[in-house]
């Protein structure tokens, strides 16, 4: 093959890319249904209790809320939508495509870190308006790096799931993980406020430990977060085991 063939099958390749993005682009814009709750939900939480609930703890609430916003972005972005996907047969009809996979993919790890990114800015401005929260430059971009990177595994888990309910369960089942997962990480109120037992549980579970990268990056927690990145990125490889193993399955089975 001349260099000139695989410099032009290079290009195909990222067009095809950034058609994807494209495309996941103006679903969000034209589903409000799905995009403003997604949003809002994380926002509204951090508004009521990291800004008027819980005093002075703005900074901290700022991490752990944006990691529960950028959590939930991923897990439904990936989870119904790829469920509802494949019970219409969408995703069929793409692998009897030239398109790639991988594409389809990429396009939606687009739109979970978007949401990501979009929801750490709000709650950026909240907590510096309204909660007198003071950090350097580089504090605030690492917030964004984290949650956006953070994204990631909580996409491969939504792979997985996604793969594996029916569209009519996935939002259901996916609140029951979301949502006792975010209480039980220590992500709506401090984990120093939780019973000890439940300290206990919350330094098991990966959002408690993207949580931790997030507080160390803005100089909210002292110390290393070497534990915390290799924790989360054990938890990392193995929602991708489950998302392989769940993208594999039969088609019979996958479609019960």
């Amino acid at each position: 093959m001349s260099k000139s063939a695989t410099i032009e099958q290079i290009r195909s390749h990222w067009l095809v890319l950034a058609r994807f993005i494209e495309c996941q682009w103006l679903n969000l814009l034209r589903t409000p249904a799905y995009t403003l709750p997604t949003l809002m939900f994380p926002i509204m939480f951090y508004s009521f209790f990291g800004l008027l609930m819980i005093r002075g703890q703005a900074q901290y609430l700022l991490c752990t809320f944006a990691t529960f916003g950028c959590i939930g972005a991923a897990l439904f972005a990936f989870g119904v939508g790829i469920a509802t996907e494949r019970a219409q047969g969408w995703l069929t009809l793409l692998q009897a495509t030239p398109a790639p996979i991988a594409a389809v993919l990429v396009g939606k790890g687009f739109g979970a870190a978007l949401f990501a990114a979009i929801i750490t800015l709000i709650m950026s401005v909240l907590a510096a308006v309204f909660g007198d929260v003071r950090m350097a430059t580089g504090q605030w971009a690492g917030l964004l790096l984290v949650m956006v990177l953070g994204s990631l595994p909580f996409s491969a888990l939504g792979i997985g799931l996604g793969m594996s309910l029916a569209p009519n369960a996935a939002p259901a089942v996916l609140n029951l993980i979301y949502l006792p997962l975010g209480f039980l990480s220590g992500l709506w109120i401090p984990v120093s406020q939780l019973p000890g037992w439940l300290q206990d549980v919350a330094v098991w579970l990966p959002p408690y430990h993207l949580a931790e990268l997030a507080l160390h990056v803005t100089g909210t927690r002292s110390g290393s977060a070497l534990i915390s990145l290799a924790i989360l990125t054990g938890y990392t490889l193995l929602f991708v085991l489950f998302a392989a193993w769940a993208w594999r399955r039969p088609k019979t089975s996958m479609n019960q």
